[in-house]
């Protein structure tokens, strides 16, 4: 297997550190409103890769973070009148729902930067102890010149980053505003300004700097050296550099062995901005659009390039996706009507086609993830599905081809089982049981039901009457 390292800008032969195992990273979002299209790309793309992996017999220790600690958020707090945790807890819920809808499955952790603000303080001490950090007047910086490597995962030369550096350093020197050692040095803790949230720290009563909080979370949960670290490109610079400096700075090891980076999303050949109005939630487009062809368009190109959002492609993915379910529910109507028998010659022949295309679709998943062309050996499966099996075939050639298919869409997290439409008596008897929850005082049960209700169009209204209810 093959992955492309942003590192060396090269693919290179994936060897974890512990065999049959991987641990890997994903730079979660922050959790300050609805989650974007933009958002869903890394979402989709590394889940997809870490459901290969596990389909090869891999464990994977799959970290995903979400960030419920910053500006925006305090920002969104402010505006509305309430506390910053009470923000960030909504949306990360929020977050959960879009990505369970997308297909994204739960991350075998998904910690929050405010639950581990005490690492952060311990690796800062570290930092400052080895001289890599400095503190001036409760805030504390990296010392970046220290760290001899900056710069190896974006490419960019420390000299020439520091020439564009320096009227804004020298503007912010003549305002006494800067007190940097270096205008390349970045942020560790910083003080808490009125009105904003805060820990204690032997520096001041602040909270850490946005890069700290993932060298952190990556060495709490997989350990000093990780197998992978993943997210869009947009964070290859300064956000990973920066990661790398304060950890291989503060454990003194590779922090990890391969980088991965998925490109840029646009709508309509332009940069997606609120500005452009062109800035779609996963909520929105969810309006438009059954999320499950999001994914499979997603995945329809190589997760390296560029991906153009636009109707016109959506529409295409929403027709292949289409023409995937069709074949699956015919081949399930078949095999309902079979029988058993002994495969005759022709269909050993299926079953080798078949197999011939799970190996293809392998080989390309192989190839640095390549699920454009894994999409291409699933459509070719389908085509076998629709020209070899038919009435006259066995149950046993059926079962080998549906079983082939089902087994490639989920790695691929595609699932094209149509979602049945609730019956009243399903609503009913969960009302009843919402209804049973409140008395008990079970507020939480109470309130998970109408949630699941509501995913499902299902609105209730509480009325002197009792519960009243309508479908969306």
């Amino acid at each position: 297997m093959k992955i492309y390292n942003t590192l060396s800008r090269r693919k290179e032969e994936f060897v974890p550190l512990k065999e049959n195992e991987v641990s890997m990273y994903v730079c979660g979002p922050t959790v300050y409103n609805y989650i974007h299209i933009g958002n869903a790309r890394p979402m989709i793309v590394f889940d997809t890769v870490r459901r290969y992996f596990e389909y090869k017999g891999y464990k994977v220790n799959y970290v995903s973070n979400f960030t419920d600690v910053d500006d925006k958020i305090i920002a969104k707090a402010n505006e509305e009148g309430v506390s910053s945790s009470e923000i960030s807890e909504r949306f990360i819920k929020e977050a959960r729902k879009d990505m369970a809808d997308l297909g994204v499955r739960e991350a075998t952790v998904h910690p929050k930067a405010t639950e581990e603000i005490d690492g952060m303080i311990e690796m800062i001490k570290t930092l400052i102890e080895k001289g890599h950090a400095y503190e001036k007047n409760g805030t504390v910086y990296f010392r970046t010149r220290s760290f001899k490597d900056y710069g190896k995962l974006s490419k960019k030369n420390i000299d020439e980053l520091e020439a564009g550096h320096r009227d804004e350093s020298h503007a912010l020197k003549v305002s006494g505003e800067d007190e940097k050692e270096d205008p390349l040095d970045f942020v560790l803790w910083k003080p808490k300004k009125e009105g904003e949230p805060y820990w204690e720290s032997p520096w001041s009563k602040g909270r850490p700097g946005w890069h700290i909080e993932c060298s952190v979370m990556s060495k709490k949960y997989l350990g000093d050296e990780i197998d992978i670290h993943a997210g869009g490109e947009d964070l290859i610079f300064p956000h990973h550099e920066n990661e790398i400096a304060q950890s291989e700075a503060a454990n003194g090891k590779q922090f990890a062995r391969y980088w991965m980076h998925n490109g840029f999303l646009n709508i309509d050949n332009k940069k997606m901005s609120k500005s452009a109005g062109n800035f779609f939630t996963v909520r929105e487009i969810g309006e438009k659009y059954p999320l499950m062809v999001i994914r499979f368009f997603m995945l329809s190109g190589h997760y390296r390039g560029p991906i153009n959002f636009s109707e016109e492609l959506i529409k295409a993915a929403s027709n292949g996706l289409a023409r995937i379910r069709t074949a699956v529910e015919r081949l399930d109507d078949l095999y309902k009507k079979a029988v058993s028998a002994e495969l005759t010659d022709a269909e050993k022949e299926t079953v080798d086609e078949a197999e011939r295309m799970s190996k293809a679709f392998d080989a390309a998943m192989d190839d640095d993830f390549n699920t454009a062309d894994a999409i291409t050996a699933v459509f070719e499966l389908v085509k076998l599905a629709n020209t070899k099996v038919d009435e006259n075939s066995s149950k046993e050639l059926i079962e080998v081809v549906k079983g082939t298919i089902d087994v490639l869409l989920d790695v691929l997290g595609i699932d094209v089982e149509e979602e049945k439409e609730m019956l009243d008596e399903e609503i009913e008897n969960l009302i009843a049981q919402r209804t049973a929850a409140r008395k008990e005082r079970n507020f939480k049960r109470a309130d998970e039901i109408r949630d699941e209700l509501l995913s499902k169009g299902i609105i209730l209204e509480d009325t002197r009457d009792g519960v009243k209810w309508k479908r969306a």
